[in-house]
This record gives structure tokens, sequence and C-alpha cells, in this order.
């Protein structure tokens, strides 16, 4: 189990609706937090009492300058959760050279940099006694890739399947990798894509419940947590 009171914990993407939900979380009981946005007014809205880095993950030395000034404040690194995140909506025929690396950008690339940059913290973190974990959201999309959502869909399934090997590979250093596979859950993300017009979706998870889920996971050990790991959230 990891224990989150007094926890150092960097929760990039936090000005999100199931970011923000997290972090609010996180503080409740005690984490110490930076937390990452692209947009400084909106972090300024998060927990007191917290550090800010307001960084574009497009940015080309993004993740340096996250871990680096969540390192910098909080002393060390004892958790991060990844809760950034774009989509876009269109044919494979139709999609942007520009578009389609900034998806992979945001939701793969610059998470595995942060994960890679992070794990001198994370493995100092672990021989204090302490039991690091890294939390990513790549979402339903990335077992079962959606038509209309194709470049999406392969942006998360990267991400997925790094966590996948990457937490094997890194389990004897005692950091945990866990990630999140939760359905379509109503965070507003869908209402603004970075392309493409959004479909009719049904009705999807309260970003709390799934919030709470993904708090609970950074707690109890869970290395996964598959699509049925939510639900009723």
């Amino acid at each position: 189990m990891t224990r989150i009171d007094q926890a150092r914990i960097l929760v990039v993407g936090a000005t999100g609706a199931l970011g923000t939900s997290i972090a609010r979380r996180l503080a409740d009981r005690g984490a110490r937090l930076v937390l990452h946005g692209r947009d400084a007014s909106r972090l300024a809205d998060g927990p007191a009492h917290v550090a800010a880095v307001a960084v574009d993950l497009t940015d080309a030395d993004a993740p340096e300058a996250i871990v680096e000034r969540a390192v910098e404040a909080l002393g060390g690194l004892d958790a991060i959760v990844m809760a950034a995140g774009v989509v876009g909506f269109d044919g494979v025929a139709e999609t942007a050279r520009e578009d389609l690396e900034t998806l992979f950008t945001v939701n793969a690339l610059a998470p595995m940099r942060i994960i890679s940059v992070a794990l001198p913290s994370l493995r100092e973190s672990a021989s204090e006694g302490n039991q690091p974990v890294v939390l990513t959201i790549s979402g339903i999309v990335s077992e079962l890739p959606t038509a209309g959502l194709a470049s999406y869909s392969a942006s998360k399934a990267a991400l997925a399947a790094y966590v996948a090997a990457a937490g094997r590979e890194l389990r004897r250093s005692g950091i945990r990798l866990v990630d999140a596979r939760p359905g379509h859950t109503e965070t507003g993300l869908a209402e603004r894509p970075l392309f493409g017009t959004p479909p009719r979706f049904p009705r999807g998870h309260d970003p709390a419940a799934v919030a709470d889920r993904l708090v609970r996971a950074i707690e109890d050990g869970a290395t996964a947590l598959p699509p049925d790991a939510f639900t009723g959230a």
C-alpha cells in the first residue's frame, strides 16, 4: 500500500475536470502537491498551499521543466498522476500531421518522458522505504480502438503498452506503475476536441467517482485498472 498522507505528488494535467478532482482528493488526504497545467490562472483555482507549474506539454523541454520544478518544490517525488490529455475526431484520411503529432506528444510521448526523467527521484523514494507509484489514464480506447478515433486510440494504446512494459521493468526497483482504463467520463474533454466534431456519446462516468477510484488505486497497491474496475463510477 502507498500512504498518501505527506506523500510528495506531482499531478500532470491538474486543470482538467478529472485532474482537479484527483488533486483535491489527494490534498484532502494530506498529500504535498505540485500541480501542472497549461493555464497559470486555472492552476490558481486548485487546492491551497500547493506549488504549481504552468507549462505546455508540447514544449520541447516540458517534461524536464515539470519534473525539475516538482522535485525542487517538494524535495523529491513519491508519486506522479498523469491526468493530461487531448482528443480529436475524424477519419484516418483527414488527420493532419500537426494534429497527429500533438495527440502523440500530449497523450503518449510527454508522459513517457516524464516517467523517464523522474526515475532518479522515484528510485530515491523507494530507497527511503516509500512505495513510489506512477498512475496513467489511457482509457478504454487503449483496449478497444474506435472508428473515428483512430489517432486518439493509437496514442492512448502507446501509453498503455509503455506503462505495462515499464512496470515490469521497474518492479524490482520498488516503483509501481498502474494504468487506468475507464470508459467515457463526463470531463468535458470531448466537447473541446483538438479537431473534428464529437459523436453523440452515451452518458459517461461521473468524474468524481472515477477520481475516487483512482485515488484508492494509489493507496491500495493496484497494478492495473481495466474498464470493469469503474463499474458504477
